[in-house]
């Protein structure tokens, strides 16, 4: 019998534009945070098991707060997996000043040891929606190529904050929905209803540094780091992994990003990844001041699509 797909979920990252611990901020009607919601929607999808990707100084907070009662729960399996900037190959040296993760492909690497069976990636402070863990979970458990990969694509503006810049991946997809590049923006913003792409191009005469904006369509499919991986990314990761390190071990801010890895593949032609477009709207704290937004959100969620008793117990 085929295993039933994994939920990791991406949780070792300190907010730095949010500022403090935001996984764990009570954001719905019972004091909910953002992870219930979605362990809950990966539980009805028929997800089996949620590995936390944490650093090992929350393991504690993490177990109280959530782990515990997940735990408990019916027909789910928990695990830790602690993302350590210590865990790179004996032939590399931690430079002594690198305090930053080395990033999400890292963080998803550091769960080799605990995943043989598909799995879906997200991060622990987005809300993704009540559809998007059934489609994505029906996609990973009728794959059969173990170079089948898939991710969920958002419409560009369900995805913007009204209270500042956002980065997205903007997705260029062929005629069957397969990825064919995923092109990261760091600075979105909506601006009198109309959303564009602030970049700063160094003039080549002047060597100043003046702003380029380029208006993007509203529909344009993004990345929001829900991917659906088979094992065979494992093997993947540690290849690109020291790809990285080879040349970027002395950048201390640099990070092994995911989609990098799935970039590469695709150009070789070694993977695809199958687009599965979505029309539900993404919910996330990148600001202190979206929590508000969120909470509302979710709560008018409660009772018509989550129950009105607190939803993981």
């Amino acid at each position: 019998m085929k295993k039933r797909p994994t939920l990791v979920i991406m949780a070792a990252g300190m907010g730095s534009r949010y500022g403090g611990l935001k996984q764990i901020d009570p954001v719905g009607l019972n004091g909910e945070i953002i992870m219930d919601y979605s362990i809950y929607d990966a539980r009805l999808a028929g997800f089996g098991k949620v590995v936390f990707v944490i650093k090992e100084e929350f393991y504690d907070i993490f177990k109280e707060k959530i782990g515990d009662r997940i735990s408990k729960l019916e027909n789910i399996e928990v695990k830790y997996v602690f993302q350590n900037i210590k865990s790179i190959p004996n032939k590399y040296k931690l430079p002594k000043d690198r305090i930053k993760p080395w990033g999400t492909g890292h963080a998803v690497l550091s769960c080799k040891d605990v995943i043989d069976e598909p799995f879906v990636v997200i991060n622990a402070d987005d809300f993704y929606g009540s559809t998007t863990f059934k489609l994505i979970y029906d996609e990973l458990i009728n794959q059969t190529d173990e170079y089948g990969y898939s991710m969920v694509g958002f419409q560009l503006d369900k995805t913007i904050s009204k209270n500042g810049s956002v980065a997205r991946g903007i997705c260029t997809l062929d005629k069957e929905n397969h990825l064919i590049t995923v092109e990261e923006k760091t600075k979105i913003e909506e601006v009198s209803g109309t959303i564009y792409s602030f970049e700063d191009r160094q003039d080549s005469i002047s060597g100043i540094a003046e702003p380029l904006k380029i208006e993007l369509e509203r529909n344009i499919p993004v990345s929001m780091n829900i991917w659906g991986f088979m094992p065979s990314i494992f093997k993947e990761l540690e290849l690109g992994f020291e790809k990285f390190l080879d040349e970027n071990i002395g950048e201390l801010k640099s990070e092994f990003y995911i989609p990098s890895v799935v970039d590469d593949l695709i150009k070789s032609k070694k993977a695809t990844v199958k687009v599965i477009k979505t029309v539900e709207k993404w919910y996330g704290v990148t600001y202190q001041q979206d929590k508000e937004d969120v909470s509302k959100a979710l709560q008018s969620m409660t009772p018509n699509v989550y129950p009105d008793r607190y939803i993981n117990s």
